[in-house]
């Protein structure tokens, strides 16, 4: 690992501050994917600003009919949260397979979201339920925020604060997990939103996507066997010595058809 200076700010004004002040800065938040970086010596940031000790960027609320979640809330409390639960049961369920319990009790919603692993698992929710994300600067549509692998609308310096996520008529998140790491080799989150049919895939692509076509379907027969027939090319999938394209094509299917089944039930 290489040598840095190590900032803990209490507030996200500081936060900023720090970071526009260093030369190479690197937010902290959960830290499953900057650490091992920076031990490998994969990565060697001047300065590690910890956003951990920010009480504001922590907490859920229910406003109306959205659930808003801190950015720096871990993934075991959007799990356990009695208001997820109640409001958007799909978002505390994929929370909860999230990892292990050591990584659910570290990794926060914010550090996963900015990271933007093609793998993890809150892409498909901030994609399939509509959300909206909040950062020090604006606000970014789901829909608009992850850009590619490993990328985001994210500007240098901007700092993820909160994810309101709308609540659904029906909603559930299903995948096909790694063995060892509980990465999403296919995940598929479908939902009825207020704006209508929403069908999220992460796992399996460069980025989260939508399926068009399924969300066509669904909103004239809310069933499994309504995307019958429906597949996703395998020429832009992922294929690495987890799944194959045309492998990972196959389960979007599968698990789509087991997501509708869930919810419609």
């Amino acid at each position: 690992m290489y040598a840095f200076k190590f900032h803990k700010p209490s507030s996200i004004e500081d936060a900023a501050r720090l970071f526009s002040g260093a030369d190479d800065a690197r937010y902290l938040s959960g830290g499953h994917t900057l650490l091992p970086s920076m031990k490998l010596r994969l990565a060697g940031p001047s300065d590690i600003v910890d956003l951990s000790g920010i009480d504001s960027l922590k907490g859920i609320k229910v406003e109306g009919d959205k659930v808003v979640i801190g950015a720096g809330t871990r993934h075991n409390d959007v799990a356990l949260s009695a208001e997820v639960r109640a409001a958007i049961p799909a978002l505390a369920d994929l929370a909860g397979g999230i990892g292990d319990f050591q990584v659910r009790n570290r990794g926060t919603i914010g550090g996963s979201i900015a990271n933007a692993d093609p793998s993890a698992d809150y892409p498909a929710a901030i994609v399939g339920l509509g959300a909206t994300v909040h950062t020090n600067k604006r606000e970014i549509a789901g829909d608009d925020f992850f850009t590619g692998m490993f990328e985001t609308a994210l500007e240098d310096g901007e700092i993820v604060t909160a994810v309101s996520f709308p609540r659904p008529k029906r909603a559930a998140y299903m995948k096909f997990p790694n063995p060892a790491s509980r990465y999403a080799v296919v995940g598929v989150m479908v939902a009825e939103t207020a704006s209508g049919m929403r069908v999220a895939v992460t796992g399996a692509a460069p980025s989260v996507f939508r399926i068009a076509e399924m969300e066509q379907a669904l909103a004239s027969n809310f069933s499994a066997e309504a995307i019958e027939g429906i597949t996703v090319p395998a020429d832009d999938l992922n294929s690495d010595m987890h799944a194959a394209a045309d492998y990972r094509a196959h389960l979007v299917g599968v698990m789509a058809k087991r997501a509708i089944a869930k919810a419609a039930g």
